[in-house]
């Protein structure tokens, strides 16, 4: 795994982001773990959150894009946070841009905000966590009501690894889908095998009771490989 990984999989918990416990997803399922990413708040957090998603995109996607779009409301400053570190890291003029919920009929008019899309635009999108999939659906409509834009793919933080509409993963369906790729920052799979019965700050956060408790969740939610 690398190093970058690792280092986010702690940003994660430093941050509160990643947590572990007894949660309810919005799909209602019962689950050991919640991704919120609600807890970035601070300009420090959103710099280093920048940092992280620009390794992973550069490593799926490369640089030779045109626009990173963040679908309103958290993908709006992870446009921003990412395509600063994408000029910052790798020198890559990247543009951002996301749309607004309703249509703003005066001043800087329209749904987008950032850069309006042209065609022939290489678009990547950036969200925080995928789980059913509903959120490209929403997008993709809106990006080509705009432009005759060419999407590269999506990237999320954190892939759950779990079932989406069917038996496959929500990024997988994506894929298939859309025709286009998908990446993540970090997999559930890489966190647990970076946190089990490895202490952090002196503390183990994985031990054998939570990690039986993950892998009896993904016996019941997990997607195909």
């Amino acid at each position: 795994m690398e190093d970058y990984k690792k280092k986010f999989i702690e940003f994660m918990i430093d941050s509160e982001v990643l947590r572990f416990g007894d949660f309810v997803t919005k799909s209602g399922r019962k689950t050991p773990f919640f991704v919120n990413t609600g807890f970035y708040r601070t300009g420090a957090q959103l710099r280093r959150l920048g940092e992280y998603y620009a390794r992973a995109i550069m490593g799926t996607f490369g640089k030779e894009f045109d626009v990173l779009f963040g679908p309103a409301y958290k993908g709006i400053p992870l446009s921003v946070a990412a395509a600063m570190a994408m000029s910052e890291l790798y020198d890559g003029n990247i543009k951002y841009c996301s749309n607004r919920k309703e249509v703003k009929d005066h001043g800087d008019k329209g749904i987008l905000l950032g850069s309006p899309l042209m065609d022939g635009d290489q678009v990547v999108i950036i969200e925080d966590v995928t789980t059913a999939g509903t959120s490209i659906e929403e997008t993709m409509p809106i990006l080509k009501a705009q432009a005759d834009v060419n999407v590269l793919g999506l990237v999320v933080s954190v892939d759950r690894m779990e079932r989406g509409q069917g038996e496959k993963s929500a990024l997988k369906e994506i894929e298939e889908k859309y025709g286009f790729k998908t990446t993540a920052i970090v997999t559930m799979k890489e966190v647990v095998e970076h946190l089990y019965n490895q202490p952090y700050h002196g503390k183990i956060i994985i031990d054998g009771n939570l990690k039986a408790a993950i892998d009896a969740y993904y016996e019941q939610y997990g997607a195909e490989q």
